[in-house]
């Protein structure tokens, strides 16, 4: 490099400096200058969110804890009779319990199982319609936008393809945002909640859900294992071969040990370890963090109309 090469770039360098500097000021001098427009907007965002945020209502959590419910059948199938049972078709119930227990967290976040839950307990008006709950009284309050309590009739104003009344698919999305299932990884619990914004209807849903969802389970074993006990019953009327006899025998007493454990044990599936409480305190919303978010985004708002239109003068004015 040149001995005048360098006071070039030494120049450049310095011209550089001084119009970030002269950027820097224009900067601040935009922000002061605007700073009663800042101030102002703020201010009405901050207002805003106050009312609004005190508007939003309580919303209630209540949680179960559950235990996959162990298959206590003890049933230890041996190799020939594990092989003739698949061979049939007929499940001894050998995948264990994981799996029965990962079928009923699928089942119960179903759309057909949630739709035939709010179908059977009629949950379409609290699901769909609710806006708050009065503690005095214990009552939801309705949206007469929405749901004429008196006429019993949908005044919700839709467009095609839905109409006045909320159909399942509208119901189960609301219903399933208000349902959360997670299971531990390595102790394997599982952990149910409804939030809701009546406190004694969301513990009343949760124990209705874990009651439904063990009686949906048992009913398909029971169902199960009485079609492989019809078959198997028909396959040793149809053979004369003594051991086949005895296989299948001892296949129908298997079947039968499953019929049984399933007509006796209430918590077929989940077993509770912490049941559903009335939740006394609310778990949203978090007024204050929203209240915080609305009042930055005024202030952010504000601050770049403040920039964007200083900086278009200035460009103005050096155009001209």
């Amino acid at each position: 490099m040149t001995n005048q090469e360098r006071p070039e770039i030494t120049n450049l360098n310095q011209n550089s400096l001084a119009d970030d500097e002269i950027d820097l000021r224009d900067l601040f001098s935009a922000i002061w200058q605007g700073k009663w427009l800042i101030i102002a907007v703020t201010f009405v965002f901050v207002v805003g969110s106050v009312f609004y945020a005190l508007s939003l209502p309580n919303i209630y959590k209540s949680e179960v804890l559950l235990a996959p419910a162990s298959d206590s059948s003890g049933m230890k199938v041996s190799g020939q009779l594990g092989g003739l049972a698949a061979l049939a078709g007929v499940n001894l119930g050998g995948s264990g319990g994981g799996d029965k227990t990962q079928l009923a967290i699928e089942v119960l976040k179903s759309r057909d199982f949630i739709g035939r839950f709010i179908e059977k307990y009629d949950l379409f008006v609290p699901i769909m319609a609710a806006e708050s709950w009065s503690r005095q009284d214990n009552s939801l309050i309705i949206n007469p936008e929405i749901y004429d309590s008196e006429s019993k009739v949908w005044l919700r104003k839709v467009s095609e393809p839905f109409k006045p009344k909320p159909s399942l698919q509208e119901s189960y999305s609301k219903f399933i945002s208000l349902l959360n299932v997670s299971q531990d990884k390595v102790s394997g619990f599982i952990r149910v909640s409804v939030e809701y914004l009546s406190p004694y209807m969301a513990k009343q849903w949760l124990d209705l859900l874990i009651k439904d969802i063990n009686n949906e389970m048992r009913a398909r074993e029971l169902k199960e294992a009485q079609n492989s006990i019809n078959y198997l019953n028909e396959q040793i009327v149809q053979t004369d071969i003594a051991d086949v006899r005895t296989m299948l025998f001892s296949l129908v007493e298997e079947q039968t040990k499953t019929v049984m454990l399933a007509s006796v044990r209430d918590e077929y599936v989940f077993k509770t370890i912490d049941p559903a409480l009335i939740p006394e305190k609310k778990s949203g919303p978090k007024r204050a963090l929203v209240v915080l978010l609305i009042v930055f985004l005024g202030f952010s708002v504000s601050l770049l109309f403040v920039l964007f239109k200083s900086f278009a003068n200035i460009n103005k004015r050096r155009s001209v």
